[in-house]
This record gives structure tokens, C-alpha cells and sequence, in this order.
């Protein structure tokens, strides 16, 4: 059993007229992707399908614009809109706490690990005291270039999360907010650790906003459809905030929630309500998926 699977009533929704409107667009970008890199096709179609919805979730229009832009068979996907409520609750949690770091920090940077082909910094759209930088692997990087506008004080890293420098372009003269949704997963325990620790180390100050999957979601990857199509593995569990907290000692948890916990999951399909009560007697499935907030710096 798994929460994927307990995902069986579709939200209403125009995604099959809006999927195949895509095929007609010209001018798209070729794509070619593989790993956890291509992952981000994944959940970057499946809040272009919300967007869509009677009722969406992220209501993501800019996802849309993107997904129209691409030359890519998202039938290779094997992917349904009954699955958009996983990646979307998780996103708009996200964007809530994002922009609360934002009112609280008028000056500030945000380090998007991991962006793939998100939308964020166009649905947030800070103002013009934020500095913002998305960071992914080069070829996610070069495929935002040809797909995304160019903005004032915002740019692009291409690197992977574990090369050891790329903190260095950045400025830490700034509290800085580091949001890395999606990707702690793909690290290593070790790996993860020792980049929230350089991240803390250079800033001194900010939040790190970061999603995890618990033992249970780490085990059952192959049963995870969207991590079979990718050919990616899983590694780093953490079924706890305070196994963060016992790493990082010098950090502080501001908020906690699971996928079902999750003040964003009252958006969701009134289908979904019994998954909630079924999984409320498997705590392992109830915490297969978490986000977490942690503060570090001065209060």
C-alpha cells in the first residue's frame, strides 16, 4: 500500500482536451533528459494538468506556458491526473512559507535547489529587494534558458547540489532562504547533511525550507511510477524533523507537515478525504511524505 495508489478519484478537469491542444503548438524546444533531471517533466506536467482543473490546487498558469513550449510525448510519462494532488499540495505548501520568509525579510536572497522547470519565482514574483537564483544540473539549466523570460535580480547556476563551490556565487550579505523541494531524496544522507551545513556556515541567517520521504517511501521506490519512468534511486530517509535537528544541532524547527497535514491539502478533491482516514492507521504511510521549515541564525 502505497499513497500513490491510494490516489483513485481524478479531480474534475480538462486534462485530456488540454494535453492533446499541446500537440499543435510550434516553435517547441527539444528535450532530452534522463535521471532525476527528468523527473522534473513529471511534476512540471502534472501542475500544468492542475492548472487546468475546475479546482486547482496551485492553479499554475505559468506551468501551462511551459509545458505548451516543449517538444516532448508526454505519454512516455505514464502519468495520470489523478497523481497532480501529490506534487501540488507539496508546491503551494511551499509558496505559503515562501512568502512569508519574503514579508518577514524585505531584503533577502532565495537559493531555489533543485528548481528543474518550476515556476516559482514567476508565481511568488518577489520584489525588488530579493535576489533570487535557481540552481539545477546544466542541461535543466540550458532548457529553463529557452523556455523562461530573463527578470531583474534573478539568475540561473547550473551545477549539481554536490559540487562543492557553487555557494560561493552567492552573496551572504543577506538573510537567505534555501527551498529545496524534491531533491533531498536523490542525495545521500551524508551528501544532504554536508549542503544544508555549507548553506548555514555561509549565511548565517535564513530558513531552509526542505521536503523528505520517510523509510517506507524510500523502500517502495520501484513501486513509484514516476521514479520508474526516470530510471532514477532513491536514497536519503528521514522520517523525522528532529533527525535533522540532531545533525544540525544549531538550527531551529519552525513547522512541520506531512502531504495529509498539510494546510494546503484542504484544496485537494473530496476524494482524497478517505485516503486521509485510511492512512491515519499506518503512520509510516501517513508520514511517507514531509515538509519541513527550519530556521538558523540569530531569532
Amino acid at each position: 500500500m502505497n499513497v500513490e495508489s491510494e490516489m483513485n478519484s481524478a479531480p474534475a478537469c480538462r486534462a485530456e482536451t488540454f494535453a492533446l491542444s499541446l500537440t499543435y503548438v510550434a516553435n517547441k524546444v527539444s528535450v532530452n533528459l534522463s535521471g532525476p533531471a527528468k523527473t522534473m517533466l513529471s511534476t512540471l506536467y502534472l501542475k500544468a494538468l492542475d492548472a487546468d482543473f475546475d479546482r486547482p490546487i496551485l492553479g499554475d498558469r505559468f506551468a501551462k506556458e511551459a509545458i505548451a513550449k516543449l517538444d516532448f510525448d508526454w505519454r512516455e510519462l505514464e502519468i495520470t491526473p489523478k497523481w497532480a494532488p501529490l506534487f501540488t499540495v507539496r508546491t503551494a505548501q511551499y509558496d505559503i512559507w515562501v512568502r512569508e520568509f519574503l514579508a518577514a525579510n524585505k531584503e533577502c536572497t532565495v537559493v531555489h535547489l533543485g528548481c528543474g522547470l518550476d515556476c516559482r519565482v514567476f508565481r511568488i514574483d518577489p520584489g525588488a529587494d530579493v535576489r533570487w537564483y535557481d540552481v539545477d544540473f546544466p542541461q535543466v539549466i540550458a532548457l529553463r534558458e529557452q523556455i523562461y523570460p530573463t527578470r531583474p535580480n534573478y539568475q540561473l547556476i547550473a551545477t549539481p547540489a554536490t559540487e562543492p563551490n557553487w555557494l560561493d556565487q552567492i552573496p551572504a550579505d543577506r538573510p537567505t532562504l534555501l527551498i529545496a523541494e524534491g531533491i533531498s531524496m536523490y542525495l545521500t544522507e551524508d551528501e544532504g547533511i554536508a549542503l544544508l551545513r555549507k548553506f548555514i556556515d555561509r549565511f548565517g541567517a535564513g530558513e531552509l525550507q526542505i521536503d523528505f520521504f520517510n523509510w517506507l517511501a524510500i523502500k517502495s521506490q520501484k513501486s513509484q511510477s514516476l521514479v520508474r519512468t526516470s530510471g532514477s534511486t532513491l536514497y536519503w530517509a528521514v522520517n523525522s524533523p528532529q533527525e535533522i535537528l540532531a545533525k544540525l544541532p544549531d538550527i531551529r524547527l519552525l513547522a512541520a507537515a506531512t502531504f495529509f497535514s498539510a494546510s494546503t491539502y484542504s484544496r485537494a478533491p473530496k476524494g482524497l478525504q478517505a485516503a486521509k482516514r485510511a492512512v491515519r492507521l499506518i503512520p509510516p504511510l501517513n508520514r511517507a511524505l514531509q515538509y519541513h521549515r527550519f530556521a538558523f541564525g540569530p531569532r
